[in-house]
């Protein structure tokens, strides 16, 4: 009783238990703090006034985050879907060729590694304890990590959008009007460098690679944007 205890703690304390909501949730911040201030810088560049870079990053910030939402519930929904079909289709083909599907699972085990003999034994011992999930699990890949959960996706990426959105409004509504483009840019990178080193450390990831990534391309993101708004040269 104790072994299986201690067995699993160990499962769950391995990183990729969290990888569905760790991943919507990056993303999500990510999305938040890139946007929002790389519209604040936009505007900022084109301004002499704090009023049009408010509601630039406000409408930024709601829109961003219902898109956000809206977007990975939908996507997360569609694969939910394709799941939910191929389980189906698996239902009638181990009703149909029961036998073809179980000499199909122990191929696969004996691909991985199993002697053809253990394999088939392997097989007929899962098939006689749950056929699909068997085959749900190693046939079609399908798993309580990997199966998707569309609401929990959607609404982790709108709050962490949400979140992350928030920082650049910050800067915006109390940093000085002068210079605030430079303003918003350190402070962003400096957001997604802690954003990245978050990440990394609840991901097991290296640290210096994550904050490299978030840095280059925040950096052409947020330059871009500011590029834009010099271009055009429009005082708002």
């Amino acid at each position: 009783m104790e072994n299986t205890q201690n067995l699993d703690q160990y499962l769950e304390d391995h990183y990729i238990h969290r990888s569905n909501w760790l991943r919507a949730a990056v993303l999500g911040a990510n999305d938040g703090i890139l946007s929002t201030a790389s519209i604040a810088i936009g505007v900022a560049a084109a301004s002499t006034t704090r009023e049009p870079v408010i509601l630039a990053t406000v409408a930024g910030l709601v829109a961003g985050a219902l898109s956000m939402a809206a977007g990975e519930y939908v996507s997360v929904s569609s694969q939910t879907d394709v799941e939910k079909a191929d389980i189906e289709r698996e239902k009638v083909e181990l009703q149909e060729m029961p036998q073809m599907e179980l000499q199909m699972l122990a191929k696969i085990y004996e691909e991985r590694g199993l002697k053809k003999e253990t394999a088939l034994l392997v097989a007929k011992e899962l098939t006689e304890h749950d056929a699909l999930a068997a085959h749900v699990r190693d046939e079609l890949g399908i798993n309580d990590v990997s199966q998707a959960k569309p609401i929990q996706a959607a609404l982790a990426s709108g709050a962490a959008f949400t979140f992350g959105g928030l920082l650049p409004l910050l800067v915006v509504l109390f940093m000085p009007m002068k210079n605030l483009e430079y303003s918003l840019y350190g402070f962003g990178i400096a957001f997604l460098v802690l954003l990245g080193v978050m990440a990394a450390k609840a991901g097991g990831s290296p640290i210096g690679k994550a904050i490299l990534r978030v840095t280059f391309w925040g950096t052409i993101a947020m330059g871009l944007t500011a590029l834009v708004g010099y271009l055009f040269g429009v005082n708002l």
